[in-house]
């Protein structure tokens, strides 16, 4: 019997355009860049749940495979989708991503929930700045936020 390797790492990774400018205002944008992320995670054996990409930043819920440590998967999905914007010419200036990421641990009883608050992402920012939702993030998780 051979041993495998097993896990149900659920998270919710948060990132940020490059100096959090709104670079990605149109909708139509925005959707081909959740279908691209989705595609793409899916083509890489990485579990994507949901993902919102929003005018400066991106939610994604995704179960981390062993294969991958947690920066492999955010610098894939960064590194595939600035160039995809840029080889498609998706938006008319050179699109970044900003430095870093944030990932949060997920339990399964709330799975559901965090994907209904990325699904409502649109709401949510109705109230709130990117910097203040992820001030909270941070607070929620007890880590100093240092950006």
């Amino acid at each position: 019997m051979s041993l495998h390797s097993y896990s149900k790492l659920w998270t919710h990774l948060v990132w940020n355009t490059r100096n959090k400018q709104k670079v990605l205002p149109s909708k139509s944008v925005r959707k081909q860049l959740s279908e691209f992320l989705y595609n793409y995670s899916k083509e890489k054996g990485i579990y994507m749940k949901i993902n919102y990409v929003n005018q400066e930043h991106v939610h994604a819920l995704i179960d981390l495979p062993t294969n991958y440590t947690m920066e492999q998967v955010v610098k894939l999905f960064k590194g595939s989708s600035s160039h995809w914007i840029n080889q498609n010419r998706i938006i008319p200036q050179k699109f970044y991503w900003g430095r870093g990421y944030g990932a949060f641990s997920v339990s399964e009883s709330s799975v559901e929930k965090v994907a209904a608050y990325i699904t409502n992402q649109e709401e949510h920012h109705k109230k709130l700045t990117f910097l203040e939702e992820y001030r909270n993030f941070m607070e929620k998780h007890k880590i100093k936020y240092c950006g």
